[in-house]
Parts: structure tokens; C-alpha cells; sequence
């Protein structure tokens, strides 16, 4: 379960992070959403412990990012924003090293590498270098090497952006293999109609504030929009609703 209270993040003179609370449970995909700007980013990377909050709390099954950053790391799998990948290593060389990483070695991380490259579709690129890899291609290594561990909690921002529609498929439906296996989700892309297919439930942000938290129907309703893209730009133009975290 992933939980956020309170957080405030300032770079210099601008205030990235307002005060944004929410929870993600497990067993759920969690849609954290909101324009360029919004502060999902900072949000996410307060999370996986890359960035310490001014105030505020960011908890992963109970252990707090600040406190107890290496209790967290071992609890999620993260595909973040950048994918850089190393260029000499190939595809199961860097899946590999981010197992050992966790402490997985022998026929295990074998078995689990073996598992992820057909679960991907990485059969062709699995033992070449990484270097001129393809947007799509570097994704895929991204994501495996976010999931060798078998994280309980997965957080993703935005997992299919450069995949042809196959493999962008491929990815929902191993998201939603995640989810049903009762682990915790926390998933961020610009592509509402894969929004509205994949989440339970959805984070609006926007200004550095939660504007909306809800699932998609309870988002429709308080914007009178039933078209998802609508009632996101109305959600983003009304504000934070009232009673909202």
C-alpha cells in the first residue's frame, strides 16, 4: 500500500508540491494524472526516494521514504521518467544486474529473467547491446528490470509511451496481472482511454494540490462530463473539490 500525506516539495522559488495527500491500496490500479506541470513527478520520485520532501510523509507498506528509504526500496519496482539504460550491457545483462541489485542470483534470477523476456516480447533484443535501442525497445528493458524483483508495489509513469499497439498491450495486461494478484499499483500516463481501461481509481493533480480523488465514475459526476478527457480538463479548471485530501 502506498500512502502520501501532506507532502510540500519547493525547488528555489517555485512550489512543486502543495500539501498533496492520497492513498493507493493494494489489489487496486491507482491512476495518478494531471497536465504537464502538476506535480506528479516530484510526487513520484518522493516515493521511490530519489527526492526528500520539505514536509509531509510518503509511506510504502508502512515504511516511510524519508526514514527508511531502503525498507522502500526493496517494496516497489519503478519504471521512472528517465529510462536510460547502460549502452555497453545488453537487455538481459541490465535485468540481471537490477536483480543481483535486490539480491537475486542463481537459476532464480535466471528463471525470472527468462520469465520477463517472454512476457515482454524481448526474444529479439534479449542478448544484444542496449546501445541504439529503439524508444519502444528501451521501454521494455526499463520495465523488466522495474519488475525482476517482484515488487509488492509497482509504479509506473507512463509505462506504453513508444510501444507499437501489441506490445502496449502486452504491458496493460501484465499491469492488470499485477493488480490481481492483490499488489499495489500506482500509474501515471497522458492516454485517458488507457486510463479509463486500466484504473480503479484516480488522482487528479494539478498546481502542486490534489484536485480530484475518486474512481472514474465519481470523477464523471462531479464535473458532469461523461467523456474522461472532458472531466479531466474540467477537474483541472474547477479546482480542488471540497473535502478533497
Amino acid at each position: 500500500m502506498i500512502e502520501v500525506e501532506g507532502l510540500e516539495k519547493s525547488f528555489k522559488t517555485v512550489q512543486a508540491l502543495r500539501g498533496v495527500s492520497f492513498a493507493a491500496s493494494d489489489g487496486e490500479i491507482t491512476g495518478l494524472i494531471g497536465p504537464n506541470g502538476a506535480g506528479k513527478t516530484t510526487t513520484l520520485r518522493i516515493l521511490y526516494t530519489v527526492l526528500r520532501p520539505d514536509r509531509g510523509s510518503a509511506r510504502i507498506d508502512g515504511f516511510d521514504s524519508r526514514r527508511e528509504p531502503r525498507e522502500v526500496q526493496r517494496r516497489i519496482g519503478v519504471l521512472a521518467d528517465s529510462r536510460g539504460l547502460y549502452p555497453r550491457l545488453t537487455a538481459r545483462e541490465h535485468v540481471r544486474y537490477f536483480g543481483r541489485l535486490h539480491g537475486l542470483a542463481g537459476a532464480s534470477l535466471e528463471a525470472r529473467i527468462d520469465e520477463l523476456v517472454r512476457m515482454l516480447d524481448m526474444n529479439d533484443i534479449a542478448d544484444r547491446r542496449t546501445k541504439g535501442f529503439s524508444k519502444g525497445q528501451t521501454m521494455k528493458v526499463a520495465l523488466a528490470r522495474a519488475l525482476v524483483h517482484n515488487p509488492h508495489n509497482v509504479l509506473l509513469d507512463e509505462p506504453t509511451n513508444g510501444l507499437d499497439v501489441g506490445a502496449a498491450r502486452a504491458v496493460r495486461d501484465l499491469i492488470r496481472r499485477i493488480r490481481d494478484e492483490g499488489r499495489c499499483v500506482l500509474f501515471s500516463s497522458h492516454i485517458m482511454s488507457e486510463v479509463e481501461e486500466l484504473c480503479d481509481k484516480l488522482v487528479v493533480v494539478g498546481h502542486g494540490v490534489v484536485l480530484a480523488n475518486g474512481t472514474v465514475a465519481e470523477l464523471r459526476a462531479r464535473t458532469g462530463k461523461h467523456d474522461l478527457e472532458e472531466a479531466f480538463l474540467r477537474a483541472t479548471e474547477t479546482g480542488p473539490e471540497t473535502g478533497a485530501p
